[in-house]
């Protein structure tokens, strides 16, 4: 099966082997493991600027999340690393924190743009993951960043759920409760689908980011995310309380606390457990 993914000139890796001409990519049956990264480090370097990379898999061997974290590949996620060139002296090279939510906001509108799934509840949470709604992590991204002279060489890993129940939920499983609640006869979608939609998606958010800055692209972020109004703690358990009220220029995320006034949180030396609603020094 193959998806054509509008704009974007894309070389693909699948099991190890660049394939399919440029505007094109391919589905991998086979597992795609560590060979994978070394191999798109080194043709990314090599390929022209206007030319992307993205290497596809049905399952990952070595699949890795923040601080090294190991993230589960099951059959059935949608699993990619694409490549991107972004210029240092640009709105998004000058604020490279903000890759990692405009693909988190890519996956959500790949689906929530399809006519009648707008109202499935698939949300992104700060910084890097996806969501249903506020209760359970449905997949994740993964930014990775070279600078080379004034270009950023960017690495983006995204996986998310599509079509595994386990281990938490997946899309599929949220499209046929909405079809229960409301009943709806939404066909399910595919992992391949929904990598194409997601690299689109991404493309136009870059474009837009680049052109307008954050301001382009909060208001979508805002409508998706889950954080609005939310209570925290700072630091611990019985660290200061503090409310979110929304991400800075640099994509770092800000809290009020009161008699203090707000404060940016940064995302690589902090983690957000969403359960406890703490904010946490990462360690």
């Amino acid at each position: 099966e193959q998806w054509v993914v509008p704009h974007l000139s894309t070389l693909c890796v699948t099991n190890g082997t660049p394939t399919a001409p440029p505007l094109t990519y391919k589905r991998s049956d086979k597992h795609v493991g560590f060979l994978v990264s070394p191999l798109i480090g080194r043709l990314m370097f090599e390929l022209p600027e206007e030319m992307g990379l993205i290497a596809v898999a049905v399952r990952q061997t070595q699949g890795k999340g923040r601080g090294g974290n190991v993230w589960l590949s099951p059959k059935g996620c949608a699993l990619s690393t694409l490549h991107i060139s972004i210029p240092l002296h640009s709105n998004l090279g000058q604020r490279i924190p903000f890759i990692q939510h405009l693909a988190s906001l890519a996956v959500v509108e790949a689906v929530r743009s399809i006519p009648g799934y707008e109202d499935i509840e698939l949300r992104v949470k700060w910084p890097n993951d996806i969501y249903y709604s506020d209760l359970m992590k449905i997949g994740g991204v993964l930014v990775n960043s070279t600078l080379i002279e004034t270009t950023f060489h960017i690495l983006i890993g995204f996986g998310f759920n599509v079509n595994n129940s386990n281990p938490t939920i997946c899309i599929n499983d949220l499209i046929a409760k909405f079809n229960r609640d409301e009943g709806t006869e939404l066909e399910p979608l595919s992992a391949d689908c929904l990598i194409a939609r997601t690299v689109t998606v991404l493309e136009r958010l870059i474009e837009v980011f680049q052109e307008k800055g954050p301001n382009g692209v909060l208001p979508q972020y805002y409508k998706y995310w889950v954080h609005s109004g939310q209570r925290v703690r700072l630091r611990g358990e019985d660290g200061p309380v503090a409310w979110i009220v929304g991400v800075d220029d640099c994509g770092y995320l800000q809290v009020h606390q009161e008699g203090q006034g707000v404060e940016s949180v940064h995302p690589d030396g902090n983690s957000f457990d969403m359960l406890r609603n703490l904010i946490v020094p990462k360690h």
